[in-house]
Order: structure tokens, then C-alpha cells, then sequence
């Protein structure tokens, strides 16, 4: 399978297919052409380096390269966060440096459990986009055998009772989070509760004790980070300062604007569980402008958006890079057998001071 060939069939220059492939964070300007190139030589087993066909793992499969698949489990498209997208972006990077094949990209609808799979050895509950279309009734989990000398990349946290079947699907698994897991599989992750300790007590350092939160409640880290930052500085948690939400740029530009049409007393500082709320706040407020009016605002993930806001935001950064490159040693080293233990790898935040805080 040459570029050529994948060009035909995507209907596109060789250029571009070159360019999609090695290149992962080059953006086609025709929408859906870039995931139509990787799916095409997916398929075809096309590795980008042509040196790459030598390489051979695993003994389940010898005729084909290791491939990974990812699955982002809160969201159902990798626009939604771009914290993840950006991560996304780092994985495809990584995966063409060790010769990899990206395999399919999944989200949670596309998975599927039912105990009906016990009886058949072998094979997981398991819905990809094409199946759901073939199936009747749609809501029947259609049942694929293991995939082999293929690996699992989660983003995001996993729902626990997936994780047994996973297992049975794939060769491999690692998680990449902001929190943890119970050492279900190997992880990288960079704690989201250090993260939002960090990000108030900056806030608390500037002065400010009126601290509202934008985000998920439901077993959060970041969460429980901002209330344990304000506990250490004994500043009484005000359960009207908090405001849950999806933690999409949406919800952040909503909130902030139903917030300052309420007549409340407004906060002095807002701490946002991540980025993309962070920029819907700070459009917010700068589309309906409150005289006199302008809090500081902090968030987590330093994701490229963060600095082209207006004020450029203050944020805490995750290292998605080397998350990256470190989750996908990991799952070769497993892959290898080099490791037999779960492997669990922290990686610190740094605060990025920017003009959103004052």
C-alpha cells in the first residue's frame, strides 16, 4: 500500500496524505479528511516509515505491526475537550516514532456491556459505529473477538466493570487521567487534585477568599482539591459559589453569564476545573461586561487556547506530551513483557502565570 494508493482512495493529493500521516498535528482544511486518511491506511496496515514493516511483535499475529486503539471515555467527540484532542495529537506522534499503527478511536457509546458475553469464550461486549448501524434492535451489543497484538489507550477515567472486559478484548492497556485509578491497569497521570490545591492557593496568595468553582462535583479530584485548599486556609466552603458542569467551553460561557445577570454577590476570583470552561467564562465576560467588574480566573491543562485569551489565561499545566510518550512506552514494555505489575507514574504540575489573576 503506497501514498499513492491511499491518495485514490481518499480523493486527495499525495501531499496531503503524506503530510496527515507524518505529521499528526497538521490539520486538513477539508473536515473529516484527515480521520478518513488514517482510517484508509488502518486499514491497509500502512505503516509510515517503510522501515517500520521490519518491525514484528508479539507472537499472536507476526504479519502486523503493533496497533493501538484509543478510547476517550468522558466524551463523545475529541472536539469537546481539547485538552484531549491536544493529548490525541501527542499519542499520533508517538506512535509514528515507535512505528505503530493507530487503531480505531472509541468513545463510550461505542462500548457496550451485557452479561450475555459469559458464554462466549473469547469475546467482549463490544459496539463500534458500524455495528450499531448493522444491528438490530440497535441497542444489541454486537460480540468480537479478542483483537490481537493490539493495545488500549484510555483518556479519561474508565468505568470500572468495562475494565474486566477490556481486558479480554486487548492484549494491553493504559490509562492516561487526571486521577487515578484503584491500579486496575498501568497509568500516567498527573494529579488533579495537587492541580486545583496549586491553582487556589494562588488565588488565596493574591488575596482572594470570595473563590467560586466551575466543574464536575461528582467525584472529582479538582473538586475535592478546591475544597481542601480552602479548608488548609480555613476559608468556609460556600456551596453557592459552586456551580457543576460538563466542563465544556458552553457550559463555562453559560454559567458566567446566567452568574452575572443574577444579582448575587459575584465572586472576586473564579477557579475553573479546566481550560475549555475557562475560555467560555472569560468570553463571557468580556461579551457582557459588568462595570468595575473583572475576577481573577485560573484553570488546569495549559492547552494551546489558553494563550490566545483576552486576558491570557492563568493556568496549571499538564504535561500531555510526556504523558504521552511515557503511556505508550509503557504499553510496549507490557506488550514485551518486561513488566508484569501494574505500573502507576506521576507527573508533576507547574503553575503558568499569565494576566487572568491579579
Amino acid at each position: 500500500m503506497s501514498l499513492k494508493q491511499i491518495a485514490r482512495l481518499a480523493g486527495t493529493s499525495v501531499s496531503t496524505v503524506s503530510r496527515v500521516l507524518n505529521q499528526p498535528e497538521h490539520n486538513c482544511n477539508e473536515p473529516g479528511l484527515a480521520e478518513k486518511i488514517w482510517k484508509i491506511a488502518r486499514d491497509m496496515n500502512y505503516l509510515p516509515n517503510s522501515s517500520a514493516r521490519n518491525l514484528r511483535m508479539g507472537t499472536a499475529d507476526e504479519s502486523s505491526p503493533f496497533t493501538a486503539d484509543v478510547f476517550l471515555t468522558r466524551f463523545d467527540s475529541m472536539d469537546t475537550d481539547p485538552f484531549f484532542q491536544e493529548l490525541f495529537q501527542h499519542i499520533k506522534e508517538e506512535l509514528i516514532s515507535q512505528h505503530c499503527l493507530l487503531g480505531e478511536l472509541l468513545y463510550s457509546a461505542d462500548l457496550a456491556m451485557s452479561g450475555a458475553v459469559d458464554s462466549v469464550p473469547g469475546a467482549v461486549p463490544y459496539r463500534s459505529s458500524e455495528s450499531i448501524r448493522r444491528e438490530t434492535p440497535i441497542n444489541s451489543p454486537a460480540l468480537v473477538a479478542r483483537k490481537h497484538n493490539t493495545g488500549l489507550v484510555i483518556l479519561g477515567k474508565c468505568p470500572e466493570p468495562l475494565v474486566p472486559a477490556l481486558r479480554k478484548r486487548y492484549d494491553c492497556l493504559v490509562g492516561i487521567d487526571r486521577n487515578p485509578t484503584d491500579y486496575l491497569y498501568d497509568e500516567v497521570f498527573c494529579d488533579g487534585s495537587s492541580a486545583a490545591v496549586k491553582a487556589v492557593e494562588y488565588l488565596i496568595s493574591l488575596g482572594h477568599r470570595h473563590i467560586a468553582y466551575i466543574g464536575d462535583c461528582t467525584f472529582e479530584a479538582r473538586y475535592i482539591g478546591y475544597y481542601q485548599a480552602l479548608l488548609n486556609h480555613k476559608i468556609p466552603l460556600n456551596y453557592q459559589n459552586v456551580y457543576p458542569s460538563r466542563q465544556t467551553m458552553e457550559e463555562g460561557f453559560d454559567i458566567m453569564r446566567s452568574l452575572l445577570h443574577s444579582g448575587k454577590e459575584l465572586p472576586s476570583a473564579i477557579f475553573c476545573a479546566n481550560d475549555s470552561t475557562a475560555v467560555g467564562v472569560l468570553n463571557a465576560l468580556k461579551k457582557h461586561r459588568k462595570r468595575g467588574y473583572m475576577p481573577s480566573v485560573i484553570s488546569i491543562d495549559n492547552i494551546e487556547a489558553s494563550e490566545k485569551t483576552s486576558p491570557m489565561l492563568t493556568t496549571i499545566n499538564i504535561p500531555k506530551k510526556e504523558m504521552a510518550h511515557l503511556a505508550l512506552n509503557l504499553l510496549l514494555d507490557r506488550k514485551r513483557g518486561f513488566h508484569q505489575e501494574t505500573v502507576r507514574m506521576e507527573l508533576p504540575c507547574r503553575l503558568i502565570e499569565r494576566e487572568s489573576c491579579r
